[in-house]
C-alpha cells in the first residue's frame, strides 16, 4: 500500500459535524496544528505557522467522535493523508490537506479523559419458520 499515513496532534478548530452519506454515518472537523519550537540561545518557545487539516471518519468512529469531542478539545488523529484540489466560490483553485482518520483520541498530555466502551450490536434474530400442522 503506497498510502501516506500521518499521525498529527492537535486542537479542534469547531464542533465535529456528523451526516450522513446514504445509510454510513460520517464526521469531519478542522483541526489546527500549531508546532512549538525551543530557541536555546534565547531559552524561549516559538510557535510556528499552524497547520489545518480537514478530518474525515466514517461509521462507528464517526459516531463515537461526534459523541466525544467538542471544539477546543486536544487530539491525536491517525490516518491517510491526501491533498484535494477544488475551485472555490471566488472561482480559485485551492489545494487543502485531509485526513481520512483511522483512529482519534483525545491528547492525555494536555489533560485525562473517561473511556467508555460502545456496547457490540446484536445481530437481529430472524424469527423461526413456521412448519406446516400435519
Amino acid at each position: 500500500m503506497n498510502d501516506s499515513t500521518i499521525t498529527v496532534r492537535g486542537w479542534l478548530g469547531a464542533d465535529v459535524d456528523l451526516r450522513k452519506a446514504g445509510d454510513v454515518p460520517v464526521a469531519s472537523f478542522r483541526l489546527a496544528c500549531t508546532p512549538r519550537k525551543f530557541n536555546p540561545r534565547t531559552e524561549s518557545w516559538s510557535d510556528g505557522t499552524t497547520q489545518w487539516y480537514t478530518v474525515t471518519c466514517w461509521r462507528g468512529l464517526a459516531e463515537n467522535v461526534a459523541s466525544s469531542l467538542r471544539r477546543g478539545d486536544p487530539v491525536v488523529v491517525q490516518g491517510r493523508l491526501e491533498l484535494r484540489t477544488y475551485v472555490n466560490s471566488n472561482n480559485v483553485e485551492v489545494e487543502a490537506l485531509e485526513i481520512d482518520a483511522a483512529a482519534i483520541g483525545h491528547d492525555l498530555a494536555r489533560g485525562t479523559s473517561r473511556f467508555t466502551r460502545t456496547p457490540k450490536q446484536q445481530p437481529a434474530v430472524a424469527p423461526a419458520e413456521e412448519t406446516p400442522a400435519a
